[in-house]
C-alpha cells in the first residue's frame, strides 16, 4: 500500500537538545497527522479488542505531556494526580480533544525552554530521585512514538491511510 502521509525524520543534527526536541516534534506531528481529517465517529471507533481509540491515544498523550513535562520536570502540583487512561468523556468533541493536546505541547514547550539545559534536573523524583531534562525527553519521545505507531495502525483500519 503506498504511504499516503510519509514524512522525513528530521536531520536535525545541531545539539543534543536540538536533536531531541527535533525527534519529540516529529513524534508528536505524526500522531496529529493520524487524527487529521477524521470525524468524531471514526475518532472514537474502537477497532481493536483493547477498546484503544485514536482519541483515547491523544487523549493519554495530553496527560502524559503534562505529568511529564509539567509536573515532573516543572513541578506544577496541578498535573501530579493524571490518569493517563484513554476515555474521552462522551460531551467532549475530537476537536476539543486535539485543541487540548495542541495547548499541552505549547505548556511543555515552554517548561523545556525554561529549563537551564539538557541536564536541568527534575522538580519531582522519578523512582529513586531526580532525573534530567534529557531523560524526561527521551522518555516522552519515545512514549510518543510507541503510541504514533498504535494511532497508524488504527488509521489505516479507519480509512487505508498510511505513513508516518
Amino acid at each position: 500500500m503506498l504511504e499516503s502521509q510519509r514524512e522525513g525524520v528530521p536531520l536535525n543534527d545541531g545539539g543534543e537538545l536540538d536533536t531531541a526536541l527535533a525527534f519529540l516534534a516529529f513524534a508528536r506531528s505524526c500522531v496529529l497527522k493520524k487524527v487529521d481529517g477524521l470525524d468524531d465517529e471514526q475518532l472514537r471507533r474502537r477497532l481493536v479488542a483493547s477498546d484503544t481509540t485514536l482519541l483515547g491515544l491523544v487523549r493519554h498523550l495530553t496527560d502524559a505531556e503534562r505529568y511529564w513535562f509539567g509536573y515532573t520536570l516543572a513541578g506544577d502540583v496541578r498535573h501530579a494526580d493524571v490518569d493517563f487512561d484513554m476515555v474521552v468523556e462522551p460531551d467532549l468533541t475530537g476537536a476539543q480533544i486535539v485543541d487540548d493536546y495542541r495547548r499541552a505541547i505549547a505548556e511543555s514547550d515552554a517548561h523545556i525552554r525554561a529549563a537551564d539545559g539538557i541536564d536541568s534536573r527534575t522538580a519531582q523524583p522519578v523512582d529513586d530521585g531526580p532525573r534530567t531534562l534529557r531523560w524526561v525527553l527521551a522518555h516522552m519521545t519515545s512514549e510518543t512514538a510507541r503510541h504514533a505507531g498504535h494511532a497508524d495502525i488504527l488509521r489505516e483500519l479507519v480509512d487505508g491511510v498510511t505513513g508516518r
